[in-house]
């Protein structure tokens, strides 16, 4: 069976990898062209295309998948099948040309959480388990048949980060299982349940802010759903703070009745924030522009008074 692969992030390796050690025909490689990435903003190669450089796989980069040559190589590589895992949005002139059709892999277990932030909407909304779908393409964006689908629990102090490495290897194996029964014939797809549906969409550093008014566990809940990217803040005394992972405290309010954001307890390892309901400790924390660090180092560079304000 011929297929081409078509992804661009770390996510996407896991499912690569598998294809390739169970000694499937990858024609090409489809990635992002070369982006500027990190703090030096050098041009760099996807994930997925180190891999592929390093396999010796044909590599396609196209800046517009609509391009009349992209297509047309694409179509002269005669594939029986493709394989999206986090990539772009494929136009129908794409996704119609492998026989066997075009399937993508989904951080979700759809119809709920469509959209390009799955992993950290679950968690911010408190989601107790989540998966992974593979699932035929079509023009309206993660609404094709599901083909297979996988489910794991989300712990209760899980980051976004840690539930992606999770699900990347969960959704290598359902690649698999999926390619394999496409190959045999196997595949019996459902439609999805639109009565279901729930979105996840992009999210914006705007997005990112701590509203403190919110309780504990929301807060908590928000945090972990956005660490380590984009990554949730707040700001003091006008210096942004980014907040990387909190923990719930035992008692559920401060010994007064503090405004939410303040600063109830700032020493040694402790510093805790009142919230609208419940009191949160911080775990890890940055200032912009410096390093990411535990409590205890941070608050030995950095003065809170109680009482202060996070906003």
């Amino acid at each position: 069976m011929r297929i081409v692969f078509m992804g661009t992030p770390e996510f996407a390796l896991p499912s690569l990898r598998i294809l390739l050690e169970h000694n499937y025909n990858i024609v090409a490689v489809v990635t992002s062209p070369d982006m500027p990435q990190g703090r030096g903003q050098k041009i760099a190669p996807s994930p997925v295309k180190e891999l592929a450089l390093a396999r010796n796989l044909r590599l396609q980069q196209p800046e517009n998948l609509k391009d009349p040559d992209f297509v047309s190589t694409l179509a002269q590589l005669q594939p029986d099948l493709i394989v999206v895992v986090a990539f772009r949005i494929l136009p129908r002139e794409v996704f119609t040309i492998p026989r066997l059709g075009s399937i993508n892999l989904h951080a979700s277990l759809l119809p709920k959480y469509r959209g390009a932030a799955p992993m950290n909407w679950a968690i911010i909304n408190g989601e107790t388990e989540t998966g992974v779908t593979t699932f035929f393409l079509r023009e309206k964006v993660d609404t094709g048949s599901i083909i297979l689908q996988a489910r794991v629990r989300i712990g209760p102090d899980e980051t976004a980060g840690e539930l992606h490495d999770r699900l990347a290897d969960l959704g290598a194996e359902v690649v698999l299982q999926t390619v394999r029964q496409i190959e045999l014939g196997r595949v019996q797809p459902q439609a999805q349940d639109d009565s279901l549906v729930s979105s996840a969409p992009k999210i914006f550093k705007e997005d990112c802010r701590i509203d403190w008014r919110k309780s504990a566990q929301q807060v908590h809940d928000f945090v972990r759903g956005l660490s380590p990217y984009p990554c949730a803040w707040t700001s003091h005394e006008g210096r942004t703070l980014r907040i990387f992972r909190t923990q719930l405290s035992a008692a559920e309010s401060s010994a007064g009745q503090a405004k939410p954001g303040t600063i109830v307890e700032a020493q040694h390892d402790r510093l805790r924030v009142q919230t609208g309901r419940g009191v949160l400790s911080i775990v890890d924390i940055q200032q912009e522009g410096r390093k990411g660090m535990g409590v205890a180092e941070f608050l030995r560079g950095y003065h809170f008074e109680v009482g202060d304000q996070l906003r």
